[in-house]
């Protein structure tokens, strides 16, 4: 999983993507029959169908597979003269508790910079201010510089991004932003797998999809798809103290087929046709409500005319943090499905 290293440990915030964007050009390069970037930075791939001249409405389909590129991260919002530390503004959602302690990229426009996130010592904290929660605005950042260096090369809106090792244990991988990364994998391992399909598609590198699906909004008007098929993560609560019933999804059991969360209600004729596919296909699959968050499915789904839009789910534990842990079976079981599907694609009942 060379390739999912590589784009697990690669950077990229909310609107500033490049690196990923580069990643996904490099590896789709010869595979595919164009590859745009439009302005919002969302990079396009279309691969196109062959006709099929016994069904003249099926060379008109129109596939869109969105997999957001941007990781949840900061911006620096202050630069302390005295003290030469740093001051973050998030970009997109964090449980501060997750942050105690971690190391950063600051990445500055003449080189990226190592720095810790840290807080006031529990030592030192009052009776009272131990019992307070930890809030984002209590942590800064240390460069380990002199204050003349840090006010020099650093600028307020420089990107910073946790850093963290990819790797394998057990029967897992982990690393940061596998959310979404990992659905990028699955995309880019599945639309270079399929051959022969009658099917458009667009593999659709997204944009700020962790500060409100936008560029999914911009994508889905551009290539007007009639079918949408988001990758990401979700949930995989599978743990101590966590009850059967809340446990969303588990790793190991499979890929898992959307049915709702907060930002879409799958398409029934997609849902029907990923679940028979998969059993066809003795592909191992899992059901999946999300009770809170959402994926780009929310923007393909109100994009042109309206779009017959679902998630494809990887479990994974851990979410937005630095060690978020999917299974490697559950990451094949979501590429063969992607690709069963979209050679396919063409034949699908869209009806309700």
């Amino acid at each position: 999983m060379d390739l999912l290293k590589k784009l697990s440990q690669g950077c990229g915030i909310p609107g500033r993507e490049e690196e990923i964007r580069a990643l996904i050009k490099e590896d789709l390069t010869g595979h595919v029959s164009e590859i745009r970037t439009d302005r919002l930075g969302n990079v396009i791939a279309t691969k196109k169908g062959k006709k099929n001249s016994s069904d003249a409405s099926a060379d008109r389909r129109v596939v869109a597979v969105a997999a957001h590129m941007d990781e949840i991260g900061f911006m620096v919002s202050h630069v302390d003269k005295e003290t030469g530390f740093l001051r973050i503004h998030p970009v997109g959602g964090f449980d501060p508790k997750a942050l105690i302690a971690q190391r950063v990229t600051v990445h500055t426009t003449s080189k990226p910079l190592i720095g810790a996130i840290g807080s006031k010592p529990i030592h030192i904290l009052t009776e009272e201010d131990r019992k307070k929660p930890l809030k984002l605005k209590d942590l800064f950042v240390d460069l380990g510089l002199p204050k003349e260096q840090a006010t020099e090369l650093v600028q307020i809106g420089d990107p910073i991004t946790l850093r963290q090792d990819f790797i394998s244990y057990g029967d897992l991988v982990s690393g940061k932003a596998l959310d979404d990364r990992v659905g990028i994998y699955v995309g880019l391992e599945a639309i270079k797998r399929v051959e022969d399909h009658v099917a458009e598609i667009h593999f659709i590198g997204t944009t700020q999809e962790e500060v409100g699906l936008r560029g999914a909004k911009v994508a889905g008007f551009e290539v007007k798809p009639d079918i949408g098929i988001a990758l990401d993560v979700t949930l995989a609560c599978d743990l101590p103290n966590v009850t059967a019933a809340e446990h969303i999804t588990k790793l190991g059991a499979g890929v898992a087929i959307k049915i709702k969360d907060s930002a879409s209600i799958s398409h029934p004729g997609l849902v029907k046709a990923f679940r028979q596919l998969a059993e066809e296909k003795k592909i191992p699959y899992q059901m999946e409500i999300l009770p809170r968050g959402g994926t780009d499915a929310g923007a393909l789904q109100l994009a042109w005319k309206g779009t017959a839009a679902i998630t494809l789910s990887i479990p994974t534990r851990y979410v937005h943090t630095v060690v978020e842990s999917a299974h490697k079976d559950d990451i094949t079981a979501a590429i063969d499905l992607l690709a069963a599907f979209l050679q396919i694609a063409h034949t699908v009942d869209l009806s309700l």
